[in-house]
C-alpha cells in the first residue's frame, strides 16, 4: 500500500551520477568562490571632504545606500546619516521609525 516506489536499474544510475555531478561541483566551488570582503563595523570620519562630496552627488540618502556604497553596515550608516544630520550637512525629507530618507543640504 505505502511507502516509496521501487526504483529500476537505469534510475538508479541517474541518481548517482547525479549525486557524483553535485559533490564535484560543491568541491569546485569553494576554491574558485569570489571572497567577500566583511563591511566595516565604524562609519567613516564625517569631516572628510572626499567622503561628504561624494554623498552630496547623490540625490537621495538613506541607510541602505550609503552603507552599499561606504562598505559598512547599515546600523553605522544611519549613526553616521545622524551624525550629519546634527552637523547641518544633510537634511531630513522624510522618514519613520524604520527608515530615514535625506538630501544634501543647500
Amino acid at each position: 500500500m505505502g511507502g516509496k516506489k521501487k526504483l529500476s536499474l537505469k534510475q538508479m544510475e541517474r541518481m548517482h551520477k547525479k549525486k557524483d555531478e553535485q559533490e564535484k561541483r560543491k568541491e569546485k566551488t569553494p576554491a574558485s568562490a569570489r571572497e567577500k570582503k566583511p563591511s566595516g563595523i565604524v562609519p567613516p570620519d564625517p569631516k572628510n571632504e572626499k567622503i561628504i562630496g561624494e554623498l552630496k552627488k547623490m540625490r537621495v540618502l538613506t541607510p541602505y545606500t550609503v552603507a552599499s556604497r561606504l562598505n559598512i553596515r547599515i546600523s553605522a550608516a544611519k549613526d553616521f546619516l545622524e551624525h550629519l544630520e546634527e552637523h547641518g550637512v544633510i537634511q531630513m525629507v522624510s522618514g519613520d521609525h524604520s527608515i530615514k530618507i535625506y538630501k544634501a543640504a543647500d
